[in-house]
């Protein structure tokens, strides 16, 4: 490629075209103002319409205009926003050109650009918006006429002429071309057949970036016999589809005349006859109420008369078809084997024995009564402890269909209650499609979720469960979009939520609580072994005891190391984890069975995230139990002296008002009794003492911190730390009254999980801690305090 020799601004401001006589639009400056292009390179001879930002060239567009000779170069940037386009995204070679035209509209810039000659950047004058470069350019002299260049323009011709009949759009292209140029003009030709292409961006600058005319008209010429392909084969399938549409509009034509034949000789009926036919052979086997077989028979009156296309016609057979959808007095035969609904209990949880005694003791009361009533159960408890799953299980043992639909984040009361038939696209609510889905009137219909309800301005959806969940109302039922009364008394709800708090008084007044609480780690290996190892190596493709073996040490240390948490979610994944590392072992031909010993869990899993380290020890530390929707929790809580400046009490640690309140007592309680409780008066008077609960990013609420804190003072105050392996919790009076808190049992296991060995609980909460399961209790050693002055006996 021969390449005119480079401009530098000492050397020379313009390069000119060296003619006789030089024009003044021949004459172009050497250094250049560039405009980024984003979609593609813009050829010597197009026009070329831009939207510019008004605020940013408003200014340099004038200045171009001033200096009498308005031209700046368009480069294509390789598909980089021109907001973001550095001056390394420019390709080599861009198009210079003249402004024709400029308007601005608003905030915005619209000018029409030519183009006039090839230029190519040598050095740049500013890399930064708005860009400026030294350029030299390629003007486009007219070539000696060979027979090469001959052939090559009679080619590019008659490719461009057998686009036209494909495309209407490239008749309009040429003829804007045609208008300015000529088929003696072989470097403009080129150009235009490439233009005329749909080729990417990258095959347009290397056409761009060619300077000589023969193979520049060789490229363009392969571009637009690729174009000819693409548009004979467009043209191919828009016959086909066209020819497949007439043939369909023909067979639907012969078809309408088949049922008219039909219909007169009396071979089949209509369509409007057979849809009543299938409405009445819906409802036989059910035992449809009166009142519901008064409005069936009413809306097949009405279908009867209605025509066809009428939008009437449409709503009142979807309505038809919901109401026959139902299923009217159909039961399922329940299962009341004791012994059965044991064994599916057993089989599909670990554990949970309080739970599914419960339970066995619902399906026994039914089995005295010789029906099982329908009900409302709610399971409390944090995630990943089997609330859902318990529910089906609850549904095979009882050998009912099963439901389920999650209320979390539910806004709208017609998720519930249906939607008024008056509106478009009306349907009914959650309950209904659960009758028609299960084809029974008595299932078991789960409500995940139920603490996590909303509302907004389409209605309460928590106050439209009230009469759901009724036993004496919803015998009655009203869906909207039904208008039928409909009997749910034979439905089993079992309910789920994580906490009880945001649940409303009402609907909680309406249900049946059972608690789950966390798995011990004995609990979760049996759990890890028995469900969630099997299932994982099904995921990954692995057979159950040919290629994957982890030992039950393995297992100990993942739920200790890595899943301390109440449920066994965290388990099941790391679980996957390791199950996903060992089939890439296989596939690099180790040899099988893998197996995992405790030792290689890091391997697998990384570092611990637990450690027995991480209890925070020392004097002013006492550990606490706190109870969360995840579950029982420990806390360690800190206090120390932070100067003796001034006396002050500073608290952290993203506390709620409630625990805030309790610190305050606990602090004016230590205080006002300092000497009865061996601390020094005087340790009080000048000291700022700050009392920190970690960790900061948790929120952290509720008054049963309260002795904890009071401890963690007198631990400071005396400089002497309390016992090992010693937790507590229970609210403290102003007074020094312990009194009792909740969670009891989930605080419990909590303390096991990080193999606490002593507690202190509230006098008031015995009868909680000895309701526990006995494998709870064992280990466990528990002091009962009435006043703090039987914790402060304990504590050092």
């Amino acid at each position: 490629m021969e390449q005119s020799p480079e401009h530098s601004p000492e050397e020379s401001k313009t390069a000119e075209i060296v003619t006789d006589l030089a024009r003044p639009e021949d004459v172009l400056p050497g250094q250049l103002l560039l405009l980024p292009l984003e979609k593609k390179p813009f050829f010597p001879g197009q026009v070329l319409p831009v939207i510019m930002e008004a605020r940013k060239w408003n200014k340099v567009i004038k200045n171009l205009f001033k200096s009498g000779n308005p031209v700046l170069g368009v480069v294509y940037t390789g598909g980089v926003a021109p907001d973001k386009v550095k001056w390394t995204d420019f390709k080599s070679m861009g198009t210079v050109c003249k402004i024709h035209q400029v308007e601005q509209q608003d905030n915005q810039l619209h000018v029409v650009l030519a183009g006039m000659q090839r230029f190519q950047v040598n050095s740049w004058a500013s890399r930064k918006q708005p860009f400026s470069a030294y350029v030299s350019y390629f003007p486009d002299l007219k070539p000696k006429e060979t027979m090469e260049i001959k052939a090559y323009t009679t080619a590019i011709v008659n490719i461009i002429k057998e686009l036209l009949p494909l495309n209407p759009m490239y008749g309009e292209e040429l003829k804007m071309f045609l208008n300015y140029f000529g088929p003696g003009e072989p470097s403009r030709l080129a150009d235009f057949g490439a233009s005329l292409t749909t080729a990417n961006a990258g095959e347009l600058q290397a056409v761009l970036e060619t300077v000589d005319l023969l193979p520049r008209m060789e490229k363009t010429l392969v571009l637009l016999q690729k174009e000819v392909e693409i548009a004979k084969a467009q043209t191919e399938i828009r016959a086909h589809v066209e020819s497949e549409i007439t043939q369909h509009q023909r067979e639907a034509f012969l078809r309408e005349q088949l049922k008219f034949i039909q219909k007169e000789l009396g071979i089949s009926k209509d369509d409007r006859t057979a849809e009543i036919e299938e409405f009445r052979d819906k409802l036989k086997g059910c035992q449809v109420p009166e009142h519901a077989n008064k409005r069936i028979e009413e809306e097949i009156d009405k279908i009867s008369v209605l025509e066809r296309g009428s939008p009437e016609y449409t709503v009142t057979r979807n309505y038809l078809d919901w109401l026959t959808s139902v299923p009217w007095g159909k039961h399922s035969r329940d299962s009341l084997d004791l012994k059965k609904a044991a064994a599916i209990l057993d089989r599909d949880h670990e554990g949970l024995k309080e739970v599914k005694d419960r339970i066995l003791e619902f399906i026994g009361v039914g089995k005295m009564r010789g029906e099982i009533a329908g009900s409302i159960i709610l399971l409390v408890g944090p995630p990943g402890v089997g609330k859902t799953s318990l529910g089906r299980s609850v549904a095979n043992a009882l050998g009912r269909k099963f439901f389920r639909f999650s209320l979390g984040g539910m806004q709208d009361e017609s998720e519930i209650k249906g939607h008024r038939r008056t509106y478009i696209g009306a349907m009914p609510g959650k309950f209904i499609q659960a009758l028609r889905e299960s084809e029974t009137a008595n299932p078991v219909i789960m409500l995940d979720e139920i603490d996590k309800i909303g509302s907004s301005y389409r209605g309460d959806p928590a106050s439209a469960l009230l009469e759901v969940l009724d036993p004496e109302q919803n015998r009655d039922f009203l869906d909207h979009y039904l208008d039928v009364r409909v009997d749910l008394s034979n439905v089993l709800f079992i309910c789920t939520a994580n906490q009880l708090d945001t649940i409303p008084g009402p609907l909680m007044d309406r249900m049946e609580v059972m608690r789950l609480s966390g798995y011990l780690a004995d609990e979760k290996v049996a759990i890890a072994r028995k469900h969630l190892l099997p299932k994982q190596l099904e995921r990954a493709g692995l057979k159950k005891r040919g290629q994957l073996r982890v030992d039950t040490a393995a297992i100990r240390k993942i739920i200790e190391g890595y899943a301390r948490e109440a449920g066994v979610r965290k388990l099941e994944k790391q679980l996957g984890t390791i199950a996903r590392k060992a089939v890439m072992k296989i596939l690099k031909r180790k040899k099988t069975p893998i197996h995992v010993k405790a030792g290689d869990v890091e391997e697998y899993l990384g570092k611990p995230v637990f450690t027995d380290e991480d209890r925070i020890k020392g004097t002013g530390v006492v550990t606490g139990l706190a109870w969360t929707s995840m579950g029982g929790a420990t806390l360690d809580i800190e206090a120390t002296r932070a100067h003796d400046f001034s006396r002050g009490f500073k608290l952290t640690g993203q506390l709620g008002d409630v625990m805030k309140e309790s610190a305050e007592i606990a602090y004016s309680y230590v205080v006002a009794n300092a000497q009865s409780l061996g601390v020094d008066p005087e340790f009080f008077k000048n000291s700022m003492i700050h009392l920190h609960v970690p960790a900061g990013a948790t929120p952290k609420d509720g008054p049963s911190a309260g002795i904890t804190m009071a401890s963690a003072l007198i631990s400071l105050a005396r400089n002497k730390k309390v016992k090992q392996s010693l937790a507590m919790t229970g609210e403290i009076s102003l007074t020094g009254q312990v009194l009792p808190v909740g969670g009891i049992k989930e605080k419990v296991i909590a303390a096991r999980r990080m193999k606490i060995r002593n507690l202190i609980l509230p006098h008031a909460n015995k009868g909680d801690f000895v309701e526990l399961p006995e494998y709870i209790r064992k280990g466990v050693k528990v002091a009962f305090a009435s006043t703090y002055d039987d914790i402060l006996q304990k504590i050092f």
